[in-house]
């Protein structure tokens, strides 16, 4: 029997992620991700997911130690990314310049150093080519600055304010990680030929490339643009449900209660958003949009999902729509690593079989 898409298909045996939809679950190496989100940064979720363990302080150092240093572009990328045509997006500018990352030192078998470096450049090529891209001068990494402040530093120039690092800390260690996913499976189908963990990035980010996988959350960011004010809300929400429209960034496909993401998500807006108007905006809109999706829709259950507050996170840190599949894939390059690690624990090459439906002729 075909399965299409091979949905529901169990292709490997894992102990980085679960997702229950059904109860609104998302773990990490037995860790709620929403509790993670709240009290644990960026580095240390990745620790997490590339050893299968908490680190203590001395381990947590010596990782933001080592990706700091690692996060620096050396001359012939930055050569490369200057001389990338113009009329190149950056998910295909990103996707060229780790391919050329693939170098002696990342060959197979691959290692949490590996993974580390991979993690640490990603945010730095990102800001190096967006500058490129608006004819500004390109931000130098700040070594002592954590790996998500120091992202929003060089796309901005500007140290961030905390609210802005908190709220994207958390939607990035909210995305991390989800499961065999479209680029998940890619690169553990690469990495399983023994290719280099280059390889297995490089073609994950080819498939977080395409509109199904990595998305954008602009129509979002144009909703909550069009509201602009609390006061707004009600009324441009009821028209939009009158209208019969759907409500952008409410309803999920995996999960059928509130995304946990989204719950995580929200409790950090709710308490760092008094600081910020569009996060403050955001908190407001999803309160009522849920009031009134029960009036108008009573019983389907639609529940905010974690699209709604990335882009409420994007919009108040004026972020804008062309760099959050970017900024998604910078998170998701952590859980990429973390599989492509497990992949070579127990490494047996995919080699799925299709059923032939041509004609047979004869010469």
């Amino acid at each position: 029997m075909v399965i299409k898409g091979l949905k529901g298909v169990m292709a490997a045996e894992t102990k980085i992620s679960f997702i229950d939809g059904e109860k609104g679950r998302l773990i990490y190496r037995g860790y709620a991700a929403k509790d993670l989100a709240v009290s644990k940064s960026f580095e240390e979720v990745c620790f997490l997911l590339w050893y299968n363990k908490m680190p203590d302080e001395t381990e947590l150092q010596t990782l933001r130690e080592f990706m700091q240093k690692e996060r620096y572009l050396p001359g012939f990328l930055k050569q490369i990314l200057d001389l990338l045509p113009a009329n190149m997006g950056l998910m295909e500018v990103l996707r060229t310049a780790v391919s050329a990352l693939g170098t002696e030192e990342y060959k197979w078998k691959p290692t949490v150093e590996q993974a580390a470096r991979i993690t640490a450049i990603i945010p730095t090529i990102i800001a190096y080519r967006y500058h490129r891209e608006k004819g500004t001068l390109p931000v130098e990494p700040r070594q002592h600055l954590s790996h998500t402040e120091n992202y929003l530093y060089m796309l901005t120039g500007v140290i961030p304010i905390p609210s802005h690092v908190r709220a994207l800390e958390a939607y990035m260690i909210l995305t991390m990680e989800h499961g065999m996913n479209a680029s998940t499976f890619s690169a553990r189908v690469i990495s399983s030929s023994e290719s280099d963990l280059v390889s297995a990035v490089a073609g994950a980010i080819g498939t977080m490339k395409g509109p199904l996988h990595g998305g954008a959350p602009s129509e979002v960011t144009a909703m909550l643009s069009e509201i602009e004010e609390k006061e707004n809300a009600e009324k441009w929400i009821r028209d939009k449900l009158a209208r019969k429209e759907k409500l952008m960034g409410f309803g999920h496909r995996v999960y059928k209660t509130l995304d946990p993401r989204a719950a995580s998500l929200s409790e950090i807006i709710n308490s760092v958003g008094k600081d910020d108007k569009w996060l403050d905006l955001a908190a407001f809109v999803e309160k009522k949009a849920i009031e009134l999706l029960e009036e108008y829709k009573p019983g389907r259950k639609l529940y905010t999902n974690v699209e709604f507050y990335a882009a409420a996170v994007m919009r108040s840190i004026d972020m804008e729509d062309e760099l959050f599949t970017p900024t998604f894939t910078a998170s998701r390059s952590a859980g990429w690593a973390a599989h492509i690690l497990e992949q070579a624990e127990d490494n047996m090459i995919y080699r799925p079989e299709a059923n032939y439906t041509g004609s047979f002729m004869k010469i």
